[in-house]
Order: C-alpha cells, then structure tokens, then sequence
C-alpha cells in the first residue's frame, strides 16, 4: 500500500514547493543558459553566410559522449525512481553511476578535443570555424563540471544519512531533499538535451558546407 500512497505525497510536495525560490532560479538559469547558446549558434551561422567561416568536422567521439551523456540521464531518472518507493540501496547506486558517467564523458571530451590538435585544429583568430566548436562544446564542458559538485553532495549525503532505519525514514521523507534532486534532474536532462542540440547544430552545418 505505501507504493501506492507515495507518488500522490510526493505530488502533493511538488505542487506545494512549485513557486519555491529554487525553481524560479533555475528556471532563469536555464534561460539564460538557453539564450547563451542559442546566440553563440546564431553567431556561428552569421559567421558561416556572411564571412565564409568554414565549419569543423566533429570528432566522432561527440557521438559516443550523446550516448555516455544520455546513459546518465537514465541513471539519474532511475535515482529519482527509487527514491520514491524509499530503495536506498539503489537510489544510492544510480546516484553513483551518474557521477561515474559523467566524470566519463568529461574525460571523453578531453580525448576528443586532443583528436581535434592531432588534425592540427587549434584555437585560432583566423580559424573561427574551430573557435566556435571549441566554445560551445567547452561552454558544455563548464556546466557539467559546475554541476558534478551538487550531485556528490547529494550522494554524500544519501551515504551519510541513509545508516538506520531512523534516518533513512526521515531522509525519504524531508520535501525539500526531494526538490533538490528534482531540480538536480531537471538541471541533468537539460545539459543532456544542450548537448544533443550542439552536436546535431555541428554536424547539419558541417554537412551543409
């Protein structure tokens, strides 16, 4: 019965803390983050028609950083699943895993990028083709680094307070924890989403040279 019971608490806590001041800051976060991209993209294309900027071809390890990137989305949907039904065990381990893929796409990116200067593509003021890519995807890169802190926080704290059957209880049931890793999710599937637009918004403009 308690399985039953509990998505409609916790549906309750999210309409209850739907204005907290949290949401509305990531909210804005987001747009601003959004309206960031999207002017960087819409400079690129400026570049592209106007001054004849030659676009980069993508190294093929963006596409295996969509799939790692998107393995961690997974990871984090199935923690906040578990966290539901009060699975510690393996909300702590989705929390893990998430850590691990990303911490694996940040070192990917870093192979990826050392592709690029093996093909002799460097920052360069007469190279903005190669600028552009350099900034988006390391205007990416600085997010999911900026983020990996909360979300060892937030499994430090899952380990540190998840020993008794006590402390476990009033874990699962603190509304705020449970915002927390809800913006945390939110904040996981929007770098995901960002990601997958950067490397499709690479590759057409490659293609369409």
């Amino acid at each position: 019965m308690k399985n039953k019971r509990q998505p409609n608490i916790h549906s309750e806590y999210d309409r209850n803390f739907s204005f907290h001041p949290w949401n509305v800051m990531l909210v804005l976060f987001l747009i601003a983050i959004t309206g960031l991209f999207i002017a960087l993209s819409a400079a690129f294309v400026y570049s592209r028609f106007e001054k004849g900027v030659e676009p980069i071809p993508i190294p093929w390890l963006f596409g295996f950083n969509t799939l790692i990137l998107l393995s961690s989305s997974w990871t984090m949907l199935q923690a906040k699943k578990f966290y539901q039904i009060d699975d510690t065990a393996l909300y702590q381990r989705n929390l893990l895993y998430t850590i691990l893929l990303s911490l694996l796409f940040l070192v990917m990116q870093v192979i990826a990028w050392n592709q690029l200067f093996s093909q002799d593509i460097f920052l360069d003021p007469s190279n903005n083709g190669a600028n552009y890519l350099y900034l988006l995807s390391g205007l990416h890169f600085a997010h999911v680094i900026a983020g990996l802190p909360f979300l060892w926080l937030f499994y430090q704290a899952a380990i540190r307070n998840m020993k008794e059957p006590i402390t476990v209880l009033v874990y699962f049931s603190d509304p705020e924890k449970r915002l927390k890793l809800r913006l945390l999710s939110i904040y996981w599937h929007f770098l995901d989403l960002l990601w997958i637009f950067l490397v499709l918004f690479l590759l057409v403009n490659f293609l369409l040279k």
